[in-house]
């Protein structure tokens, strides 16, 4: 993929990060150890993603309402505890780019307003906005949405042209935390349209793609990287079993001796691997792919297959790793430019850069990522000040 949809993200107040700023690279490794706040920063994309479709209410209500999700770690009071999101776009979708921010303050009982939303579009000489604080505002004639204090405007008006790109991109974000045992288990069938997150309907989703048109190459390409990740594993193929779905692999060795194995046989790394599969391979293809954690339960030898099959998929879409892996950052591509860093310190998540020592390392050819990581040498940047942080990366812009 030659241009990013997404170029930047800026994070206030969301979970375990007081404030973060996430410019992009593709891939985009993450790395920090257990209980940094990795998947807090994963649960971004999966946030804004499902408020695309979903109540934004709804979206609070599954992690445990808004007081769950909006950090309270600072005792700085030099901006307002409201948790915000802003998302800067690249061209994609027929746009130059644009941006989409929104705030929310929180209210007692578990309640919340939209303090302010934006979403601008760039197109040529053409610029395209909705600025809704208590009013609404656009430079869009006639786009007049009924508004709840509670609800987000872009999935209302997402199907206007000029908005329909940004809220297309933010739509099609998709994460993924490959559960082995949902895989194993006999699946209810559904469309195969687009892989759940924890890759509980993998079965479906390979169904829809060995009947497409493509399907015999499709079939021939998904065999080819499983077998590369799972050596003697052949194929797979979804199995009907009355009204439920589920899986069989093929293994095979020597002349003519083949097994068969049903997916409650199969190894959680197997499944681990083909669920990764299923995410990069699943049509339409996601517009920012986040996996978290593909090093889990695979064995380190293969994770070159598992790079590979990672590089395969930024020629379709973004894709962010989160890892505490230095067999996975072993590859000689990965530059400093694809690395952030998580890191915890006195109770709030910070993300930042390698520090200058480790680019040099890298730049020089010194030292990998992975070898970094291993010697314990892989550090972030210096940690800036939340006050001077906050005065790098507004949410909104100004649009006059």
């Amino acid at each position: 993929m030659n241009s990013l949809p997404i170029t930047k993200i800026i994070i206030k107040r969301f979970r375990s990060f007081p404030t973060a700023t996430l410019a992009f690279d593709n891939p985009l490794f993450v790395v920090g150890r257990n209980g940094s706040g990795k998947s807090n920063l994963a649960d971004v994309f999966s946030f804004v993603s499902e408020a695309m479709a979903s109540p934004l209410q709804a979206v609070f209500d599954r992690r445990g309402g808004i007081g769950a999700v909006r950090n309270r770690s600072s005792g700085q009071q030099s901006y307002p505890p409201n948790l915000g999101l802003a998302f800067e776009f690249g061209p994609v979708n027929g746009i130059e780019g644009g941006r989409f921010a929104f705030e929310v303050k929180a209210l007692p009982n578990y309640g919340y307003r939209l303090v302010r939303e934006q979403c601008l579009i760039r197109k040529m000489n053409d610029r395209w906005w909705f600025d809704r604080t208590d009013k609404w505002k656009s430079n869009v004639e006639g786009l007049t949405p009924a508004l709840e204090p509670s609800a987000l405007a872009l999935p209302l008006v997402g199907g206007d042209e000029r908005f329909a790109p940004i809220f297309r991109v933010l739509g099609a974000m998709r994460v993924y935390a490959i559960q082995p045992a949902k895989l194993r288990e006999m699946q209810d069938p559904d469309s195969g349209v687009a892989l759940r997150p924890d890759g509980s309907n993998a079965a479906s989703v390979l169904q829809e793609l060995f009947r497409g048109k493509t399907s015999t190459a499709t079939k021939t390409e998904i065999n080819r990287i499983l077998e590369s990740i799972v050596p003697a594993t052949k194929a797979v193929s979804p199995k009907k079993h009355g009204n439920k779905l589920s899986m069989s692999f093929s293994q095979a060795w020597g002349e003519k001796k083949k097994l068969t194995f049903d997916a409650f046989n199969m190894s959680d790394g197997t499944l681990r691997s083909l669920g990764l599969i299923m995410a990069v391979f699943q049509t339409p293809s996601p517009s920012l792919l986040v996996i978290e954690e593909p090093e889990a339960t695979i064995h380190p030898g293969a994770l070159g297959a598992v790079l590979d099959l990672i590089r395969k998929a930024t020629k379709t879409m973004q894709v962010m790793v989160t890892t505490h892996s230095p067999e996975l950052l072993d590859a000689k591509w990965i530059t400093d430019a694809n690395l952030r860093i998580v890191s915890w310190h006195e109770g709030a998540s910070h993300l930042l850069p390698p520090s200058e020592a480790a680019k040099k390392a890298m730049r020089e050819h010194l030292m990998g990522a992975g070898e970094l990581l291993r010697s314990n040498a892989l550090h972030a940047d210096e940690l800036f000040a939340d006050t001077e942080d906050l005065r790098n990366g507004d949410l909104f812009e100004p649009l006059k």
